[in-house]
């Protein structure tokens, strides 16, 4: 028996999971998205929570999908960030920090396996029904993006760069801070860890 190939998004679309330490545009297509939102501080049990539920859908979608012999490896999960108000966002107390945490689904995932995964979740009574859980495409389009190596609490300097970068190509940014976990920090040092920080701009 052939073993089934798993479709690996990151290896598949290097333009969307490879940054660099300087500061480059990329220009980004629309993509289908499972994502979770709330407000809380990372450390808080709601975010936990979040996460937890989605991982399980994610996986669930990726069986479903191996099923039907469209196998695929869980991408690497990613988030958006912003604060209400007039506070800078590292001055804004962490449990008022707004996130939506989301995993890039492949293009062969639509809403029927969506909603598939959802029902089996729903029947082991792995979620709720009020789980927060959707399913939306997202487009950012013309994109700035920087590598930063690690604490995801020390992201100043990479974060100046970028900005610096955005004004000096004659840009704003035109949507929320977005990061994509390229590393496990349950397995990686913390001075070790690689996350891509993008912005949609215009």
């Amino acid at each position: 028996m052939v073993a089934l190939e798993k479709l690996d998004l990151t290896k598949h679309y290097p333009e969307y999971y490879k940054a660099k330490a300087k500061p480059q545009l990329v220009n980004l297509e629309p993509y289908n998205y499972i994502t979770i939102s709330g407000i809380s501080a990372p450390e808080a049990p709601l975010f936990t929570e979040s996460l937890e539920k989605l991982y399980a859908l994610a996986y669930g979608i990726k069986f479903i999908c191996k099923a039907n012999e469209l196998d695929f490896v869980v991408p690497k999960m990613e988030g958006f960030w912003w604060v209400d108000g007039k506070l800078p966002f590292e001055e804004t107390p962490r449990n008022d920090w707004h996130w939506k945490i989301m995993f890039r689904m492949p293009d062969f995932v639509g809403e029927t396996e969506y909603r598939a995964g959802l029902e089996s979740l729903l029947e082991k009574q792995k979620i709720s029904e009020g789980h927060g859980i959707v399913f939306e495409e997202i487009h950012e389009g013309l994109s700035a993006q920087i590598l930063h190596i690690g604490s995801y609490d020390n992201e100043t300097a990479s974060l100046e760069k970028l900005y610096a970068f955005i004004k000096q190509e004659g840009f704003e940014i035109a949507g929320y801070h977005h990061e994509i976990y390229l590393s496990d920090p349950r397995k990686v040092a913390e001075e070790k860890l690689r996350t891509i920080l993008r912005y949609a701009i215009r």
